[in-house]
């Protein structure tokens, strides 16, 4: 049983599929840090892979309580769904039923992380504690301090 299991794992994750690292993960946190910093912000920072799993996460000083969950729902709901929370509103008033979904958020400040050649959704950042515009800019921010993308390659 556990030889099929393997190989069935392998079957659906080639050796070549790009993941989101903590090394990476590191960087996008940095750099979101360095952004808000240089605005006078303070933001909490989730870094999320592509299965919602944390992999990084801070909270600047001087943050308020809660913000944590909230930007980990955010990195969650990106990570899921594969486009920024800023347009899930406009995507529920569309789509009946979509606002009641697993991983809705519509609050900006999620922002889903791509391959550094954009082909690849490797996870996703979600940014709170500031005016949601500001958390949006602050993930993207850290995606782009990684080398990493902020949207799919067409």
């Amino acid at each position: 049983m556990k030889i099929l299991w393997t190989a069935a794992l392998l079957a659906v994750t080639p050796a070549s599929a790009q993941m989101l690292n903590a090394n990476m993960a590191d960087a996008i946190v940095k750099g979101c840090a360095a952004h808000a910093r240089a605005k006078g912000q303070s933001h909490a920072i989730a870094v999320v892979d592509s299965g919602g799993h944390i992999v990084a996460t801070w909270r600047m000083d001087g943050n308020t309580h809660g913000m944590m969950e909230f930007a980990l729902q955010k990195a969650r709901a990106v990570a899921a769904w594969g486009f920024p929370t800023s347009g899930m509103e406009e995507a529920a008033k569309g789509t009946p039923g979509f606002a009641g979904a697993a991983y809705v958020v519509t609050v900006a400040g999620g922002i889903p992380v791509f391959s550094a050649d954009g082909r690849t959704r490797i996870g996703g950042v979600g940014a709170s504690g500031e005016a949601p515009a500001d958390d949006a800019a602050c993930a993207a921010a850290g995606i782009a301090a990684a080398g990493l993308k902020s949207e799919h390659a067409r």
